[in-house]
């Protein structure tokens, strides 16, 4: 069974809770409605709607929950779009990326790039685009071009291709790490920390090189798993 757009956010508008909305919208800084839902909630609605959808119409779903501009729709417009396998995939990623220039706080951010993960995984190809994110005038443009390639981080075996990308990333890290906005050395950070699990000496090599560009919080969360 499928379902409509007037459907999906009418289902978002049932499960409205005004109170958890108030504080939602206070603690996410948001410039748009908040409804309030909790996420486990909405990814569960966006999974029972996938169901019915081809992935046509789920981009379509998707774009049309994110134009609605209510936070939590957009929130569910991305985890229509988070599900590792999905073919043909061109349209989910052309869409993922138009999101990336309007994004504006963390919490959307970080759907997007879930969403934008598995799309860089299934045709990394894609990193030609990601690449030029790097030098966007708009922090959260460039943050996405991090934390979308936190796969990369996590490989226990990695192949010929991993380490590469790898070094290709890093590479970004390196020339974000004198970017004073918070957000973006907290990024950093955070692709430094996640790749020490796995690749401890890459990590110490980026931080004997870089690190005194790092502001010092980030230098203590990149290293917190290095002994």
């Amino acid at each position: 069974m499928t379902i409509s757009l007037q459907d999906a956010l009418a289902a978002l508008e049932a499960e409205a809770d005004p109170e958890r909305a108030v504080a939602e919208a206070a603690y996410l800084k948001s410039p748009r409605r908040v409804l309030g839902l909790r996420v486990p909630r909405i990814t569960e609605l966006a999974t029972a709607w996938r169901e019915g959808l081809s992935v046509e119409e789920r981009v379509a779903l998707a774009d049309g929950l994110w134009r609605s501009d209510i936070h939590d729709a957009r929130v569910a417009a991305a985890k229509l779009l988070t599900q590792a396998r999905l073919r043909p995939d061109q349209g989910v990623w052309d869409l993922i990326a138009s999101w990336v220039p309007q994004l504006d706080g963390w919490a959307l951010a970080d759907h997007a790039s879930d969403a934008g993960a598995r799309r860089l995984v299934a045709d990394p190809s894609r990193l030609d685009q990601v690449e030029g994110w790097v030098t966007s005038p708009h922090m959260w443009t460039r943050r996405a071009a991090l934390v979308m390639t936190l796969p990369w981080t996590k490989q226990n075996f990695p192949t010929d291709q991993d380490l590469a990308i790898r070094q290709r990333v890093l590479g970004w890290c390196a020339q974000l790490a004198p970017d004073r906005d918070w957000f973006i050395q907290k990024a950093v950070a955070w692709w430094l920390r996640d790749l020490s699990k796995h690749d401890a000496a890459a990590t110490r090599a980026f931080l004997a090189a870089h690190g005194e560009m790092l502001k010092p919080f980030a230098r203590k969360e990149a290293a917190r798993h290095l002994t």
